[in-house]
C-alpha cells in the first residue's frame, strides 16, 4: 500500500512538472511571435520623423537668410 501512494504522488509530481514546462513553452513562443511582429512592424513602417527634421532645417534657413538681407540694408545705408 505504501509503494502504491509513492507512485501516485511521483506520478502527480511529474505531471505538474510538465504542465509547467508546457506553460512555459507557450509563453516563449507567444513572446517570440510578438517579438518578430514588433520587428517586422518596425521595418515596414516608414519614418516620417525625418521627412519633418528636414522641414524644419529648411525653414529655419529662411529666416536667417531674411535677417541677413535686413543687416545688409542697415549696413549699407
Amino acid at each position: 500500500m505504501r509503494d502504491e501512494i509513492e507512485i501516485v504522488q511521483e506520478d502527480a509530481v511529474t505531471s505538474a512538472k510538465n504542465a509547467i514546462i508546457a506553460i512555459c513553452i507557450i509563453v516563449g513562443v507567444i513572446t517570440l511571435i510578438a517579438g518578430i511582429a514588433v520587428a517586422v512592424y518596425k521595418y515596414l513602417t516608414p519614418d516620417y520623423l525625418d521627412d519633418f527634421d528636414e522641414f524644419d532645417d529648411d525653414f529655419d534657413d529662411d529666416f536667417f537668410d531674411d535677417d541677413l538681407d535686413i543687416a545688409e540694408d542697415v549696413v549699407t545705408e
